[in-house]
């Protein structure tokens, strides 16, 4: 059992920037992948969007889908228990719901993941 914690979300302006943090406890194995998604005002958590992912054992850069490329940054803590994702420059279809998401194999897709946090809300006002 992994217990992930986000933090960090809130409202901010276009072209603003935010930073969220996803802290990992409880695990006996600590994950080989940590995940964000996001779900997007009228859209299934099931159905939502992967965001960036990161390799906590792994020397693979990190992983960012085509819309956030350039724009935000995954990092891990030097304990490997905390991914933040740096959010500059953010737009208006950037607000949704952010889950930071956890796995013990090296895949980076929502089916695979095997613990999720509750989640942070993202709002970016035009």
């Amino acid at each position: 059992q992994v217990r992930l914690v986000e933090s960090g979300g809130g409202s901010v302006q276009t072209g603003g920037s935010l930073k969220l943090s996803c802290t990992a406890s409880e695990y006996t194995t600590r994950p080989v992948t940590m995940a964000w998604f996001r779900q997007s005002p009228g859209k299934e958590r099931e159905m939502g969007d992967l965001v960036a992912c990161i390799y906590t054992s792994s020397s693979l850069p990190p992983y960012y889908v085509d819309f956030v490329k350039d724009r935000f940054t995954l990092s891990l803590d030097s304990t490997k228990d905390i991914a933040y994702l740096q959010m500059n420059n953010v737009k208006p279809e950037d607000t949704a719901v952010y889950y930071c998401a956890a796995t013990s194999k090296l895949l980076c897709l929502s089916p695979y993941m095997e613990h999720w946090g509750h989640g942070t809300q993202v709002t970016v006002s035009s």
